[in-house]
């Protein structure tokens, strides 16, 4: 079998730190000389456009609805980085009437095409999805590798574990691995500690700290059989998980 190179990082509850994970993890993966994109599958929310500047056109909705015969990498918008592997991100910026007809069935199955485009360009790629409670969060969850389900270390975090693993089976996808953001959770799979700084501008942060490198770490062993052990042992990947 051949190793797994697409992740949907699906958010078990709003405010999990899943976008920020997305990015973290994407920084650290090209620290060893990976092209990495995360593609937004949060159209509601559009938490990803905020760590990006600028005009996002096409943005993620254009390109599986109107502009739907662009390349993928008329969209992608390069974070910059101190690794030596490219971190491209697809961020969702749109009006209300294109987000609705970017969330229906139709353009679900278009996502999944941007997805298999993605994944023939860069080495790892990496989707940003809420819920499992729309078509291309759906279209993610079933097409990826592997699924990694992000929910906070809260009381309210805990109780949506079991009911988003019920979600995705529902959906005929699978959770591979829980990681529990801002602490540790017994049910989880592998955990990102919280950090003191939260700022979306500061992301990918490399500062310093050993213990958030070596869980950001963790999530590419559970999530990629990724060893990323050289930037745990480092210390100077990541600083923070945020919202």
């Amino acid at each position: 079998m051949s190793n797994p190179t697409t992740v949907a990082l699906v958010g078990a509850t709003g405010g999990a730190g899943t976008t920020r994970l997305a990015v973290e993890l994407a920084a650290a993966l090209a620290t060893d000389d990976n092209d990495v994109a995360v593609l937004d599958a949060a159209f509601a929310t559009q938490g990803l456009s905020g760590y990006v500047s600028g005009t996002l056109t096409p943005d993620i909705t254009a390109l599986v609805t109107d502009e739907a015969d662009e390349r993928l990498a008329a969209g992608l918008v390069d974070i910059e980085t101190s690794a030596s592997g490219r971190v491209a991100v697809c961020p969702a910026a749109a009006p209300f009437e294109r987000l609705a007809r970017a969330m229906t069935p139709d353009a679900a199955k278009a996502f999944e095409g941007r997805l298999a485009e993605a994944a023939s360009e860069f080495d790892f790629v990496l989707v940003d999805a809420p819920l499992l409670a729309s078509n291309q969060a759906i279209a993610a969850a079933t097409r990826c590798d592997r699924v990694g389900l992000v929910a906070p270390a809260t009381d309210r975090g805990a109780d949506a574990i079991g009911r988003l693993t019920a979600r995705a089976a529902d959906v005929g996808a699978d959770i591979d691995a829980v990681v529990s953001t801002f602490g540790a959770h017994p049910d989880a799979d592998v955990a990102v500690p919280e950090s003191e700084s939260c700022a979306v501008t500061d992301a990918p942060t490399c500062l310093d700290d050993a213990e958030l490198a070596a869980g950001i770490s963790s999530v590419a062993a559970v999530l990629l059989d990724v060893d990323l052990s050289s930037v745990a042992e480092s210390g100077g990947v990541f600083s923070n998980i945020g919202r």
